[in-house]
């Protein structure tokens, strides 16, 4: 039996900073990594964002990029699967309802940007700047917003996930369409996976998979909060 080591990583939080670039010297050392081991990148952003955050060595060096959660897979530039569901309108009804009657005052508009087989939520919208994303951080700590809304919607549609993505946003897809769906395309008896992701909470978008992960003994996961603890875990353990 030849057991093999599969690396998984999130992206915003676990190798950038949530919505920015990867740190330069990070990047370089990581695509060496990427050239000695299996890496995957699991994502709820679209291509165009992961490209635009990590850079194309980066997404490229991955054996897979599950983007959107793993509703939209690219192997470098084949998309090998892509799920066409779309937010029905009653749900996205209740979101809007929940955005008026939100305290926090900024609204900057994409509260609802849709991608494949997901759509993902935000207050402040994804237009704001990192100023003003930091604002509603701060409120969001405070009053808990983003996880009242997430299990307040999976209350009244029970077939929709919400689960709470990033600083600013909240990740809706169909049941089972989380990052746990990944899952699929990896053996799950010669294959030892590696998980890195800095939302494990039982609200974040990185849980499914990792309760996946740990309650079928497929590997370890790593809950990190950013990326130098993600860099050095890798460094002492991994090379």
């Amino acid at each position: 039996m030849t057991v093999c080591y599969r690396f998984i990583f999130d992206v915003d939080g676990t190798l950038t900073p949530s919505r920015q670039v990867m740190d330069p010297e990070f990047q370089k050392w990581f695509s060496k990594f990427q050239e000695q081991n299996y890496v995957y990148l699991v994502t709820g952003s679209d291509r165009v964002k992961t490209i635009e955050q990590v850079g194309s060595t980066v997404y490229n060096f991955a054996e897979r990029v599950y983007n959107c959660s793993g509703s939209d897979v690219w192997e470098q530039d084949k998309n090998t699967h892509t799920n066409d569901w779309h937010l029905p309108e009653s749900p996205a009804r209740f979101l809007t309802q929940c955005m008026t009657e939100s305290e926090f005052p900024l609204r900057t508009g994409l509260h609802f940007e849709h991608r494949p087989g997901m759509c993902n939520f935000s207050i402040v919208g994804r237009n704001a700047t990192l100023g003003e994303r930091k604002l509603y951080v701060e409120h969001d700590v405070r009053i808990n917003e983003r996880n009242r809304i997430a299990k307040a919607f999976e209350t009244m549609f029970p077939d929709i996930q919400a689960k709470v993505g990033g600083e600013t946003g909240i990740d809706i897809f169909p049941k089972g369409s989380d990052k746990s769906q990944i899952l699929r395309d990896f053996d799950p008896v010669n294959d030892i996976i590696h998980f890195f992701g800095d939302a494990m909470h039982p609200e974040g978008n990185d849980y499914p998979l990792k309760k996946e992960i740990i309650d079928k003994d497929l590997g370890h996961c790593y809950n990190v909060k950013n990326f130098k603890e993600t860099w050095k875990i890798l460094k002492e353990n991994f090379t």
